[in-house]
C-alpha cells in the first residue's frame, strides 16, 4: 500500500488508526484503549498492523494524533519514537485546529470534537451551518456556523447506556444492537424490548435534538453522522444528510497536509 501518514483518534473506549496519503484515508483499524499496556506492546502492535497493510515504517512521513485520554499519550510518544522513528504531531499542541472556538473555556473542548467539526466544514464548505453527530462512548452533537465552532451537547452513547442498564438490572440480558426493523414494535421478549428501545430511542433523541439545534443555527444546516452507531441510526431515520464513518481520521489527514509546510520548518 502506498501511504505516508499514520493517524490516531484516541478515545475513551477505542483507538482508531488510519493509514492515509495526500488524497484520502486508505484503510483503518480499531484497537482497545489500554493505558495499562507497555510502550513496547503498543509499538509491536503498530508494526504488526503496518505489516498487515503492506506498509513499512520507512514509508511514513509522520503520525498525527488526537487524544482525549491523557494516560495514553506517553505510551504513544514512546512507541512511535522507538518503533516507527517518525515525527508525532498532536492536535492542539503541534497542530492547531483552524476554527474559531467559542467555548467559554476553549481548552475544555475535546480534541476529537474540534477535529470532527473542522473535517465537516472542509467536507461541506457550502453549508452555512453544520451539525456533527458523533457516536462513541458518548454521543456528541457539535454545531459549526461559518468557520466557528459554537459548542454542542453531550449524551451517553448507546453502548454506554446498554452497559449501565445491564449492570443496574440483574435480570436484563446482554444484547447486541442489531435491528432489522424500520419501526419500533412492542417487544414480546426482553431482548427485542431492549434492542428496539435503545436503537429507536437514540434515533428519536437525535432527531429531536437536531431539530431543536437547527432552529438556533443561521441558514440551512447540514447534519453529518459519524462513529460506529451512525449507520444503525441512518437505517431507521432520515436525520442525517450524510454518514461519514471516518470523519475524524479525515480531519486528521487534512490538518496534516494543510499545515505540513509549517511543521517541516
Amino acid at each position: 500500500m502506498e501511504c505516508d501518514l499514520l493517524l490516531f483518534d484516541i478515545g475513551n473506549t477505542s483507538v482508531k488508526i488510519g493509514l492515509a496519503d495526500a488524497r484520502r484515508v486508505l484503510t483503518s483499524y480499531t484497537l482497545h484503549t489500554d493505558i495499562g499496556q507497555t510502550a513496547d506492546n503498543l509499538g509491536l502492535t503498530l508494526l504488526a498492523l503496518l505489516r498487515h497493510a503492506g506498509v513499512t515504517p520507512g514509508q511514513l512521513a509522520g503520525c498525527v494524533a488526537s487524544s482525549v485520554v491523557p494516560g495514553f499519550d506517553p505510551l504513544l510518544r514512546e512507541s512511535v519514537a522507538r518503533y516507527l522513528n517518525c515525527p508525532l504531531h498532536r492536535v492542539g499542541k503541534d497542530l492547531p485546529v483552524p476554527l474559531e472556538n467559542r467555548y467559554e473555556r476553549p481548552c475544555e473542548v475535546g480534541a476529537d470534537r474540534l477535529v470532527g467539526a473542522y473535517a465537516a466544514r472542509r467536507l461541506c464548505p457550502e453549508a452555512p451551518s453544520i451539525l456533527v453527530v458523533d457516536f462513541g462512548t458518548a454521543v456528541t452533537l457539535d454545531c459549526v456556523s461559518g468557520d466557528a465552532y459554537l459548542g454542542g451537547l453531550i449524551f451517553p452513547g448507546p453502548r454506554t447506556a446498554l452497559a449501565a442498564l445491564s449492570g443496574a438490572a440483574a435480570k436484563l440480558p446482554r444484547i447486541n444492537l442489531d435491528v432489522r426493523a424500520t419501526e419500533p414494535s412492542p417487544g414480546r421478549n426482553t431482548s427485542t424490548s431492549m434492542r428496539h428501545g435503545l436503537v429507536f430511542g437514540f434515533a428519536s433523541m437525535v432527531e429531536g435534538l437536531a431539530q431543536r439545534l437547527k432552529r438556533q443555527l443561521p441558514g440551512p444546516t447540514k447534519v453529518l453522522g459519524t462513529g460506529g452507531f451512525a449507520d444503525a441510526i441512518a437505517r431507521v431515520s432520515p436525520v442525517f444528510d450524510q454518514v461519514t464513518p471516518m470523519l475524524l481520521l479525515e480531519g486528521l489527514r487534512r490538518l496534516y497536509y494543510e499545515q505540513r509546510d509549517t511543521l517541516d520548518r
